[in-house]
């Protein structure tokens, strides 16, 4: 934890990138700031914090094409970060998103969940890794039969849990 930083791709993902930090018990956070001139294009990005000699692992509630991804990779290694992990909750990866993460030299590793088939995109992107959200569904579900709180899924001990063990990066 002490040679990685949270990276939050844009100030809306602040607050996800201090939670996941506290969950990894990471000091460091390093927000990315955008400008852009029209919308789907991006004039000038830089960071809020710095990434020299650590690794970045961005956090992110989606991917769909990769372009600000890619962007944000490019940016974080020209800045000395040493290794570049992306995670993103949801996978759209719309055209030319996996040919983009593949091209990416800065990107050493992109990690999305299931709630989105990646079948498709498993076998045309090397860099991605896809994790199962069948344990945490299967989890809440039995704490909603249970009629107890959903919610304690995600702080605390149950983070410690097996169930959780295995989503280490």
């Amino acid at each position: 934890p002490n040679e990685c930083v949270i990276v939050s791709p844009d100030a809306g993902g602040v607050a996800r990138a201090r939670e996941v930090a506290d969950i990894l018990q990471v000091d460091k956070i390093v927000t990315i700031v955008k400008r852009r001139l029209e919308a789907g294009k991006i004039d000038f990005m830089e960071t809020v914090g710095e990434v020299a000699n650590l690794t970045c692992i961005i956090v992110d509630d989606m991917v769909d094409t990769g372009g600000t991804l890619v962007k944000a990779c490019e940016l974080l290694k020209g800045m000395g970060a040493v290794k570049v992990i992306a995670c993103c909750t949801h996978g759209i990866m719309s055209e030319p998103c996996c040919d983009r993460v593949n091209a990416c030299d800065a990107l050493d590793s992109l990690v999305v969940s299931d709630s989105i088939a990646q079948d498709d995109h498993a076998l045309r992107c090397s860099k991605l890794t896809v994790l199962s959200v069948a344990p945490l569904l299967a989890l809440a579900i039995l704490q909603s039969a249970k009629c107890s709180s959903v919610s304690k899924l995600f702080t605390g001990p149950a983070l410690e849990s097996d169930v959780f063990k295995n989503l280490q990066l």
